[in-house]
């Protein structure tokens, strides 16, 4: 694969590098009260506009064929919404023991409270071959339930930032994430046929605005001189997310194997991915609203970041290696058909 083409890969990970580095360089541009005027357009319209985005991307209109495959939907969302952000809490309790930054530990906290993202878990789903329809509808409607279940989460965990009540916090997220959400959804059913005729870069769209939001959040960070953060306990934090995401799908393909389960190989494809992945999409928007004036802000968000390019990257390894086991499995069942 040549440069271009590599750069046009991973163009999104080169982009938060790109807003961390241009925010260490210049942190007044996205101050508040700066030329950018966060406090507005990312708190209110960047938000908003990542949210309509997803409205008006979601297919809800195809989740109907995969609703009645209700086993295997318990499964993902009370692995991700409940056995996840319960056993990083016990994980956190044994690392705070450790030398590593307390806003880092936070940070994981925060990643397993996470809805699974809208994208990554059904592309990685489809490059394997497995159970797309069941990926998209989790991915579809654990975003959905997010919305309601991670804000509580984050203030069970963690508790939330003291100068924002939590009315102020909900009438924010039903403002900014559930109005959006439904119009997008609702203009989706009038502009269903434009939409599939020119298929817009909803993606794309909403990694732009996730880049402004990540450039505004490490803008606070460097401009203030108390927070410090050591290369140890962000290679520590790297690591343990690695180790993290390894041994949840090592697990979810356990437990999603066993001949009592009842799954098929292609729906342990869709468990495996949709049930250990978080979305940076929604994650980030969340946070920001939930700790609006946290001055820790930007490192509670750093395990989320290093967690979205770290999922990607450890699914498409694994790629051709859950092919072959799928293709192995698939094998007998037809020839006893």
């Amino acid at each position: 694969m040549g440069l271009l083409a590599r750069v046009r890969k991973e163009w999104f990970i080169i982009g938060i590098v790109a807003a961390i580095v241009s925010a260490k360089l210049q942190p007044a541009v996205g101050l508040k009260g700066g030329p950018l005027r966060p406090e507005f357009t990312i708190t209110y319209v960047a938000v908003s506009a990542i949210f309509f985005n997803s409205g008006l991307s979601l297919k809800t209109e195809e989740l109907t064929s995969a609703l009645l495959h209700v086993k295997l939907h318990l499964f993902v969302q009370s692995f991700t919404l409940v056995f996840f952000p319960v056993a990083m809490w016990l994980c956190i309790k044994l690392l705070a023991l450790t030398s590593i930054n307390t806003w880092l530990l936070r940070g994981l906290q925060t990643v397993g409270c996470m809805p699974p993202p809208v994208s990554s878990a059904v592309i990685l789903t489809k490059a394997v071959g497995g159970n797309e329809a069941a990926a998209i509808f989790n991915s579809a409607f654990g975003s959905f339930l997010g919305i309601l279940v991670t804000p509580l989460l984050l203030l069970l965990f963690l508790g939330s930032s003291s100068s924002v009540p939590f009315s102020s916090i909900f009438s924010q997220l039903f403002m900014t994430v559930v109005v959006p959400l439904i119009l997008g959804q609702v203009s989706r059913r009038f502009l269903r046929d434009w939409l599939e005729r020119r298929k817009p870069p909803f993606g794309v769209i909403s990694s732009l605005v996730l880049l402004m939001i990540i450039y505004t959040t490490f803008c606070e960070t460097f401009s203030n001189p108390d927070i410090e953060l050591d290369h140890l306990s962000l290679l520590l934090i790297t690591f343990i997310i690695f180790c993290i995401q390894l041994s949840f799908m090592l697990l979810t393909f356990v437990f999603s194997t066993q001949k009592q389960s009842g799954f098929t190989p292609a729906d342990t494809v869709a468990i495996m991915f949709c049930a250990t992945h978080k979305s940076l999409t929604l994650g980030i928007p969340m946070l920001k609203i939930v700790f609006e004036g946290y001055e820790h802000l930007s490192l509670i968000s750093v395990p989320l970041l290093i967690y979205h390019p770290a999922q990607i990257l450890l699914g498409s390894i694994l790629v051709p290696t859950i092919k072959s086991w799928m293709n192995s499995r698939q094998k007998p069942s037809i020839l006893l058909h």
